[in-house]
């Protein structure tokens, strides 16, 4: 297999990469010129690296003819939504625009790798309770431009299956954590906070948004095998969801870091600036489709998520790179 891997040095993509080079691949990712590789430092003598920026069509139709790919997995792109209300055109045109030149530099090419586009569970937006579970024929609501753009690539997706023939296999992972997420996003913010309060570097305030929402959160490590189980197994033209099938409050997981914090008695402080327009309440995906074709299922209990992030924070303040 030559697996190419827009966006490997993401969070997703290099535990992708992790998981795809255990399994044999060989594997390729593309980076653009600024991006950041310490997320795949360590696997830099086992991968090929392509530079390239997908919202360059020329760029994207070299990097195709380079790889040659049997396999795509495409996780290049915006993917906080929080600051896709600052700059909704930049995320929108980003991530609409790269998957586009993907699927066209591929299609021009006459190739017929399999492609797995990574959608969200952010496509669904506001569900009401009688709505839950999460299945993948409820109505898409998207409620920020990210959530939007998501949409619009899952679509796009769908659209080459129809229009092209392209074997594409379209995700909608609903929320994940693990080591190497960034810090915008809130539980990997919470526990880059703790971790500094730990090495004395702050004082012992946690600053958080809402902590009502309820969301549907898996490890990142689960949400890649998923992806690997479906390029291999899926059926081109479906789309599947990526859950636990439960429920989690933004609370709950500040508390199991809390609990591991070596410093007791931290005080919790609301932060405004941290407060979106508009929140999804609660989110709970069905995961019966995929695992009635894979047998995938999210297996790594949420403590242990939170733990090894909690770790890889703490690695990071006493490398004094946080």
């Amino acid at each position: 297999m030559r697996l190419l891997v827009t966006g490997i040095t993401g969070f997703v993509g290099s535990h992708m990469a992790d998981h795809a080079l255990a399994e044999g691949a060989t594997v390729f990712g593309s980076r653009r010129q600024e991006s950041n590789t310490a997320n795949i430092d360590h696997l830099q003598s086992r991968v090929t690296l392509v530079k390239a920026d997908l919202s360059d069509h020329d760029a994207t139709r070299h990097l195709v003819e380079a790889v040659n790919p049997s396999h795509v997995i495409h996780l290049a792109g915006q993917s906080f939504a929080g600051a896709s209300w600052d700059k909704p055109a930049e995320v929108l045109s980003n991530n609409i625009l790269s998957q586009v030149n993907l699927l066209e530099a591929i299609r021009q090419r006459g190739t017929a790798p399999r492609i797995l586009v990574a959608g969200s569970g952010e496509e669904y937006g506001m569900i009401s309770e009688d709505e839950l579970p999460i299945t993948e024929t409820n109505a898409l609501r998207p409620l920020s431009p990210y959530a939007v753009s998501k949409v619009a690539q899952d679509l796009m997706g769908y659209q080459y299956f129809k229009s092209f023939g392209l074997s594409i296999i379209r995700t909608r992972a609903f929320n994940h954590e693990g080591p190497r997420r960034g810090e915008r996003f809130v539980p990997s913010n919470f526990a880059k906070q703790v971790a500094q309060i730990e090495a004395g570097l702050r004082p012992p305030v946690v600053h958080v948004g809402d902590l009502t929402p309820r969301r549907d959160y898996s490890d990142v490590r689960d949400i890649v095998r998923g992806y690997w189980l479906l390029l291999a197994r899926g059926e081109p033209g479906e789309v599947y969801n990526l859950s636990s099938g439960r429920s989690w409050a933004i609370r709950e997981l500040l508390d199991i870091l809390l609990a591991e914090c070596e410093v007791k008695g931290i005080e919790v402080r609301t932060d405004p600036s941290r407060l979106r327009p508009s929140e999804v309440a609660v989110a709970v995906g069905d995961p019966s489709k995929i695992e009635k074709v894979t047998g995938w299922r999210a297996e790594i209990p949420m403590e242990r998520t939170l733990t090894d992030l909690l770790d890889y924070w703490r690695a990071r303040v006493r490398r004094g790179s946080a």
